[in-house]
């Protein structure tokens, strides 16, 4: 494939992905659509996050935010650091990094979706804090500067990313030496095409997921070290079931229309193949 139409592929995902979350924070969803027992559409404690969280921050700045983990339970964010929120959505990790860092220490989030952004700020304001920025931009082309930032989170979207190298390259220019990320996403292995070519599946967490083995390589080849999978839960069949349809897909939006046991069976050849993981790494 060409770099043009690589480009122009990677332009096409990134603004359907843009309207789905902006249809989402519209109407208070979850990232994967907001069903019970979704791989992730949970709630906030099952993800990791206390009640004092949730309490900390405005009402409605989780409902659209929970993601696939809590970046953040297993990090060493101090007060006094930099934290950069990746795809900061409605801004609940944000709230909570601001909590952390004090009023000495600097959030950035970075999101490319202007409702998102927009109910970001808003969220922000509400809690009153002064320390915390919301910036637009790619994650693959960060509006921050190199070696500027104590910490890196995101939580389940960098499977979102047509372009998850640049990604991970991005993360090792911001970071300081020294500087950590702890990152909860969604990881895959041997998904079959049915879901990889599926939008609605890429903007559910699932259809652009990468193994954890390339996940981890990733990370590696773009200069970081100490790469760990701190936390993997694996999804099984029923879960995977229920991410489906809350996605609102069907047979035929799978291309699975015809075959015996359709959406049914697909999710049964992935049982065990989707998993949400929390992994670390350093630059040094």
């Amino acid at each position: 494939m060409s770099a043009i139409a690589q480009g122009t592929e990677a332009t096409a995902v990134r603004e359907a992905v843009s309207a789905a979350y902006a249809q989402r924070v519209s109407e208070d969803r979850k990232c994967c659509g907001g069903s019970e027992g979704a791989a992730c559409g949970v709630g906030p404690e099952a993800l990791g996050y206390t009640e004092e969280d949730v309490q900390r921050v405005p009402e409605g700045a989780a409902a659209p935010s929970y993601g696939c983990g809590n970046p953040l339970a297993f990090s060493g964010v101090q007060e006094g650091d930099t934290v950069v929120d990746l795809g900061s959505g409605a801004g609940f990790d944000l709230l909570i990094a601001a909590e952390r860092v004090g009023p000495t220490g600097r959030v950035i989030g970075v999101d490319m979706t202007d409702a998102m952004i927009e109910r970001a700020r808003q969220n922000v304001a509400t809690a009153g804090h002064t320390n915390v920025e919301v910036r637009k931009g790619l994650i693959e082309e960060l509006p921050v500067e190199s070696g500027a930032v104590d910490w890196i989170i995101s939580n389940c979207v960098i499977n979102l990313s047509p372009e998850k190298h640049r990604v991970f390259a991005e993360i090792a220019r911001v970071l300081k030496p020294g500087g950590r990320m702890l990152i909860s996403d969604i990881v895959a292995d041997d998904l079959p095409a049915a879901v990889r070519n599926s939008l609605a599946a890429l903007s559910g967490c699932v259809g652009g997921a990468i193994s954890e083995a390339e996940y981890v390589a990733g990370l590696q080849a773009a200069g970081l070290v100490d790469v760990e999978v701190r936390q993997r839960t694996r999804y099984t069949c029923a879960e995977l079931i229920g991410l489906a349809e809350s996605l609102e897909l069907t047979d035929a939006s799978l291309g699975v229309e015809g075959i015996e046991g359709g959406l049914s069976q697909l999710a049964e050849g992935l049982d065990g193949k989707v998993a949400s993981i929390a992994v670390h790494a350093r630059k040094p």
